[in-house]
């Protein structure tokens, strides 16, 4: 969708039966480019050279969260702003002031290790320090939505997310057995393997896009294959946080398009 557009109710139903919306041009790609900037000097201080594609040694870096003005920028871009009112609900989220950590990727032969399928975390378990050990409930508690902020063109071969379209669908319908407890998200191996057959997709574009995704939709990393001239993916993928409980109980027509998804996925 265009910048200057809100999400049509065309754009909605995609988002209720695939599980994401892509925002085309969201925020301003010098703002992308200051950003990449910003997590350059970090990596550089590190040793890893902008300039010196020998330093370029492991297959993906992650970087802290940072707050400084491009981040800020990009994550009250209006484009996402409105996307989320209309997905979630006007005042059923908060506001972001950063966009979390930065998994960047480079070119290599290396197995990343952190390409699996999956679906990402709402809330601790009975160690909030252990993040492997982060659960995912039927209600989505700790999750309204997942961002996937582009900071670099990404093609085919730049190592994009890959999506597996209405996955959040039969998440939902698995979610269900497990009550307001949940389950580990890297304990549902079962889960995803249901997902198995479901169409692909990659999550690719310019800098500046902005791919909205349901909190159920499952998605996973892959590696950046050398190339000449390849340059590394910077991207960014925050939680949306909900002020409260997603509410499932009302009627359809009163339910937002997140907790839509959830009640149809779920046969509920």
């Amino acid at each position: 969708m265009p910048m200057d557009d809100e999400l049509t109710d065309d754009d909605v139903e995609a988002f209720v039966r695939d599980g994401f919306v892509a925002l085309r041009g969201a925020f301003d790609a010098g703002t992308a480019a200051a950003g990449r900037d910003v997590l350059w000097e970090e990596l550089e201080r590190s040793g890893v050279r902008r300039d010196d594609p020998s330093t370029w040694e492991r297959p993906v870096v992650r970087l802290g969260d940072h707050g400084e003005e491009p981040f800020r920028a990009a994550a009250r871009a209006p484009a996402v702003v409105s996307a989320a009112d209309r997905l979630v609900g006007a005042g059923r989220w908060l506001r972001r002031v950063s966009l979390g950590t930065f998994p960047v990727r480079f070119p290599s032969d290396e197995d990343p290790v952190d390409d699996g399928w999956h679906v990402d975390a709402g809330f601790p378990g009975e160690d909030p320090t252990n993040f492997l050990r982060w659960r995912v409930n039927f209600r989505s508690d700790g999750r309204a939505l997942l961002l996937l902020y582009l900071f670099s063109d990404t093609g085919p071969g730049d190592a994009p997310t890959r999506i597996r379209v209405g996955s959040h669908r039969r998440i939902a319908a698995s979610l269900r057995r497990y009550g307001d407890e949940g389950v580990e998200v890297f304990g549902m191996t079962g889960e995803y393997a249901e997902t198995d057959g479901l169409p692909e997709v990659l999550a690719t574009g310019e800098a500046g896009d902005v791919f909205v995704c349901h909190p159920f939709l499952v998605h996973a990393a892959q590696a950046m294959r050398p190339a000449a001239g390849r340059a590394p993916r910077f991207l960014a993928q925050p939680p949306l946080l909900p002020t409260g409980r997603i509410e499932l109980g009302r009627p359809v027509a009163e339910l937002s398009p997140v907790a839509r998804a959830i009640v149809e996925g779920a046969g509920a």
